[in-house]
Protein backbone atom coordinates (compact mmCIF):
# COMPACT_ATOMS: atom_id res chain seq x y z
CA UNK A 1 0.00 0.00 0.00
CA UNK A 2 0.79 4.19 -0.80
CA UNK A 3 1.53 6.17 2.26
CA UNK A 4 0.46 8.27 0.01
CA UNK A 5 -1.87 8.57 -3.29
CA UNK A 6 -3.08 11.76 -5.04
CA UNK A 7 -5.18 11.43 -7.84
CA UNK A 8 -6.10 14.48 -10.30
CA UNK A 9 -5.96 16.98 -8.09
CA UNK A 10 -6.91 20.75 -9.37
CA UNK A 11 -7.30 24.07 -7.04
CA UNK A 12 -7.70 27.59 -8.13
CA UNK A 13 -7.51 31.00 -6.30
CA UNK A 14 -10.55 32.58 -8.01
CA UNK A 15 -9.59 33.12 -11.72
CA UNK A 16 -5.29 31.84 -10.97
CA UNK A 17 -5.38 27.98 -11.24
CA UNK A 18 -2.68 27.00 -9.06
CA UNK A 19 -2.74 23.23 -9.34
CA UNK A 20 -3.66 21.20 -12.84
CA UNK A 21 -4.47 17.88 -12.53
CA UNK A 22 -1.67 16.78 -10.43
CA UNK A 23 -1.34 12.91 -9.86
CA UNK A 24 1.56 10.95 -7.73
CA UNK A 25 2.12 8.11 -4.96
CA UNK A 26 4.16 8.00 -2.44
CA UNK A 27 5.74 4.45 -1.92
CA UNK A 28 5.20 3.32 1.69
CA UNK A 29 8.88 3.03 4.21
CA UNK A 30 10.74 5.30 1.65
CA UNK A 31 12.02 8.93 1.37
CA UNK A 32 9.99 10.83 -1.43
CA UNK A 33 11.08 14.31 -2.05
CA UNK A 34 8.93 17.24 -3.68
CA UNK A 35 10.45 19.52 -5.44
CA UNK A 36 9.52 22.63 -6.99
CA UNK A 37 10.64 26.07 -7.47
CA UNK A 38 8.79 29.20 -5.40
CA UNK A 39 5.06 29.64 -6.70
CA UNK A 40 5.50 25.95 -8.21
CA UNK A 41 2.12 24.96 -6.34
CA UNK A 42 4.22 23.28 -3.24
CA UNK A 43 2.19 25.12 -0.83
CA UNK A 44 -1.25 25.20 -2.27
CA UNK A 45 -0.96 21.19 -2.15
CA UNK A 46 0.87 20.89 1.04
CA UNK A 47 -2.57 22.71 2.76
CA UNK A 48 -4.41 20.40 0.72
CA UNK A 49 -2.97 17.71 2.15
CA UNK A 50 -3.51 18.86 5.62
CA UNK A 51 -6.84 20.18 5.19
CA UNK A 52 -6.28 23.29 5.62
CA UNK A 53 -8.10 23.82 2.11
CA UNK A 54 -11.01 21.77 0.57
CA UNK A 55 -10.71 19.52 -2.17
CA UNK A 56 -11.96 20.85 -5.33
CA UNK A 57 -10.99 18.57 -7.67
CA UNK A 58 -9.86 14.55 -7.39
CA UNK A 59 -8.80 12.94 -4.19
CA UNK A 60 -6.35 12.12 -1.28
CA UNK A 61 -5.53 9.12 -0.01
CA UNK A 62 -3.50 8.57 3.42
CA UNK A 63 -2.17 5.18 4.02
CA UNK A 64 -5.86 4.30 2.03
CA UNK A 65 -8.20 6.59 3.57
CA UNK A 66 -9.68 9.40 1.90
CA UNK A 67 -9.48 12.92 2.99
CA UNK A 68 -12.36 13.62 1.19
CA UNK A 69 -14.85 10.99 2.51
CA UNK A 70 -12.96 9.58 5.62
CA UNK A 71 -10.59 12.58 6.40
CA UNK A 72 -10.84 11.79 10.46
CA UNK A 73 -9.13 8.09 9.53
CA UNK A 74 -6.50 10.15 7.13
CA UNK A 75 -5.74 12.48 9.43
CA UNK A 76 -4.80 10.20 12.25
CA UNK A 77 -2.13 8.89 9.75
CA UNK A 78 -0.64 11.91 9.23
CA UNK A 79 2.32 13.70 11.22
CA UNK A 80 3.09 17.13 9.71
CA UNK A 81 6.32 19.27 10.39
CA UNK A 82 5.15 22.70 9.10
CA UNK A 83 7.44 25.25 7.35
CA UNK A 84 6.57 28.03 10.39
CA UNK A 85 7.21 26.43 13.59
CA UNK A 86 4.00 25.69 15.98
CA UNK A 87 5.66 25.00 18.74
CA UNK A 88 4.83 27.44 22.02
CA UNK A 89 7.92 28.84 22.96
CA UNK A 90 7.31 29.21 26.71
CA UNK A 91 6.71 25.90 27.11
CA UNK A 92 9.46 23.32 27.48
CA UNK A 93 10.00 20.61 25.15
CA UNK A 94 8.04 17.96 27.47
CA UNK A 95 5.44 20.39 28.24
CA UNK A 96 4.81 20.77 24.05
CA UNK A 97 5.22 16.98 23.63
CA UNK A 98 2.22 16.15 26.55
CA UNK A 99 0.06 18.92 24.99
CA UNK A 100 0.50 17.21 21.60
CA UNK A 101 -0.60 13.53 23.39
CA UNK A 102 -3.18 15.44 24.75
CA UNK A 103 -5.33 16.69 21.64
CA UNK A 104 -5.19 13.08 20.34
CA UNK A 105 -6.28 11.76 23.57
CA UNK A 106 -4.00 9.61 24.60
CA UNK A 107 -3.93 8.51 27.74
CA UNK A 108 -1.35 9.89 30.28
CA UNK A 109 0.92 6.28 30.68
CA UNK A 110 0.69 6.17 27.00
CA UNK A 111 1.45 9.52 26.39
CA UNK A 112 4.51 9.25 28.76
CA UNK A 113 5.90 5.99 26.76
CA UNK A 114 6.38 7.47 23.52
CA UNK A 115 7.54 11.13 24.86
CA UNK A 116 10.26 9.35 26.54
CA UNK A 117 11.38 7.48 23.39
CA UNK A 118 10.84 9.97 20.98
CA UNK A 119 13.09 12.09 23.15
CA UNK A 120 15.59 9.24 22.88
CA UNK A 121 15.10 8.65 19.60
CA UNK A 122 15.49 12.64 18.41
CA UNK A 123 18.46 12.67 20.85
CA UNK A 124 16.70 15.42 22.83
CA UNK A 125 16.66 13.67 26.46
CA UNK A 126 18.63 16.41 27.99
CA UNK A 127 16.90 19.06 26.46
CA UNK A 128 13.63 17.81 27.89
CA UNK A 129 12.84 20.30 30.50
CA UNK A 130 14.48 23.26 28.20
CA UNK A 131 12.25 25.95 26.81
CA UNK A 132 11.50 25.86 23.20
CA UNK A 133 12.73 29.51 22.93
CA UNK A 134 16.44 28.68 24.70
CA UNK A 135 16.83 26.03 21.70
CA UNK A 136 18.25 26.37 18.14
CA UNK A 137 16.63 26.07 14.95
CA UNK A 138 17.57 22.28 14.30
CA UNK A 139 16.55 21.53 18.15
CA UNK A 140 13.03 23.22 16.91
CA UNK A 141 12.62 21.03 14.32
CA UNK A 142 13.45 17.59 15.76
CA UNK A 143 11.12 18.64 18.74
CA UNK A 144 8.08 19.23 15.98
CA UNK A 145 9.71 16.00 14.25
CA UNK A 146 9.10 14.11 17.85
CA UNK A 147 5.40 15.86 18.30
CA UNK A 148 4.48 14.49 14.94
CA UNK A 149 5.44 11.03 15.49
CA UNK A 150 3.49 10.58 18.56
CA UNK A 151 1.00 9.55 17.24
CA UNK A 152 2.11 6.52 14.97
CA UNK A 153 1.50 8.63 11.58
CA UNK A 154 1.83 6.16 8.44
CA UNK A 155 3.47 9.56 6.99
CA UNK A 156 5.47 11.91 7.82
CA UNK A 157 5.20 15.15 5.93
CA UNK A 158 8.02 17.74 5.95
CA UNK A 159 7.20 21.60 4.69
CA UNK A 160 9.84 23.27 3.96
CA UNK A 161 11.65 21.94 7.18
CA UNK A 162 15.01 22.97 6.89
CA UNK A 163 13.83 27.01 6.06
CA UNK A 164 15.91 29.50 7.97
CA UNK A 165 18.31 26.62 9.31
CA UNK A 166 21.98 27.19 8.70
CA UNK A 167 23.89 24.96 6.03
CA UNK A 168 25.53 22.35 9.20
CA UNK A 169 21.85 22.08 10.65
CA UNK A 170 20.41 21.72 7.25
CA UNK A 171 21.98 18.90 6.13
CA UNK A 172 21.36 17.51 10.11
CA UNK A 173 18.40 17.75 9.32
CA UNK A 174 17.59 16.21 6.20
CA UNK A 175 20.56 12.76 7.89
CA UNK A 176 18.37 12.24 10.61
CA UNK A 177 15.22 11.94 8.79
CA UNK A 178 16.57 10.02 6.17
CA UNK A 179 17.77 7.70 9.03
CA UNK A 180 14.21 7.38 10.31
CA UNK A 181 13.26 5.96 6.98
CA UNK A 182 15.87 3.44 7.00
CA UNK A 183 16.16 2.35 10.67
CA UNK A 184 12.31 2.61 11.29
CA UNK A 185 10.37 2.41 7.89
CA UNK A 186 9.31 5.61 8.50
CA UNK A 187 7.30 6.82 5.20
CA UNK A 188 8.52 10.75 4.37
CA UNK A 189 7.34 13.32 1.70
CA UNK A 190 9.92 15.96 1.87
CA UNK A 191 9.22 19.31 0.26
CA UNK A 192 12.41 21.26 -0.75
CA UNK A 193 13.10 23.72 -3.38
CA UNK A 194 16.74 23.15 -2.65
CA UNK A 195 18.37 20.42 -4.78
CA UNK A 196 20.94 19.23 -2.45
CA UNK A 197 18.57 18.33 0.13
CA UNK A 198 17.52 15.53 -2.99
CA UNK A 199 19.81 12.30 -3.58
CA UNK A 200 20.07 10.32 -6.63
CA UNK A 201 17.90 7.01 -4.64
CA UNK A 202 15.14 8.98 -3.49
CA UNK A 203 11.54 9.12 -5.43
CA UNK A 204 10.97 12.33 -6.79
CA UNK A 205 8.51 14.49 -7.76
CA UNK A 206 8.83 17.92 -9.54
CA UNK A 207 6.13 20.80 -9.41
CA UNK A 208 6.35 23.55 -11.95
CA UNK A 209 3.85 26.50 -12.55
CA UNK A 210 1.06 24.33 -11.08
CA UNK A 211 2.14 20.92 -13.01
CA UNK A 212 3.39 17.73 -12.03
CA UNK A 213 6.11 17.70 -14.95
CA UNK A 214 8.23 14.84 -13.83
CA UNK A 215 8.22 11.71 -11.61
CA UNK A 216 10.63 8.81 -10.78
CA UNK A 217 13.97 7.64 -9.03
CA UNK A 218 16.33 10.94 -9.05
CA UNK A 219 19.09 9.68 -10.54
CA UNK A 220 16.82 8.00 -13.15
CA UNK A 221 15.47 11.65 -14.14
CA UNK A 222 18.48 13.08 -14.21
CA UNK A 223 20.76 10.49 -16.27
CA UNK A 224 19.62 12.23 -19.45
CA UNK A 225 20.71 15.77 -18.71
CA UNK A 226 23.99 14.63 -16.40
CA UNK A 227 22.84 16.13 -12.96
CA UNK A 228 19.88 17.14 -11.31
CA UNK A 229 20.08 20.81 -11.33
CA UNK A 230 20.54 20.63 -15.10
CA UNK A 231 17.17 18.99 -15.34
CA UNK A 232 15.33 20.95 -13.04
CA UNK A 233 16.64 24.17 -14.77
CA UNK A 234 15.27 22.72 -17.77
CA UNK A 235 11.89 20.92 -16.55
CA UNK A 236 11.30 24.21 -14.80
CA UNK A 237 12.41 26.79 -17.26
CA UNK A 238 9.75 29.37 -18.08
CA UNK A 239 8.73 29.88 -21.22
CA UNK A 240 9.61 32.61 -23.65
CA UNK A 241 7.27 35.14 -24.25
CA UNK A 242 5.26 34.83 -27.35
Amino acid sequence: MSALDVENIGFAYGARQALQSIGFSAAAGRFTALLGPNGAGKSTLIALLTRLYDLQQGEIRVAGYSLRSQPREALRRLGVVFQQSTLDLDLSVQQNLRYHAALHGMPRSLANERIELELERQQLGERRNSKVRELNGGHRRRVEIARALLHRPSLLLLDEASAGLDPVSRQALNAHVRALCHDEGMSVLWTTHLLDEVQAADELIILNRGGLVAQGRAGSLSAADGSLAQTFARLTRTPAAA
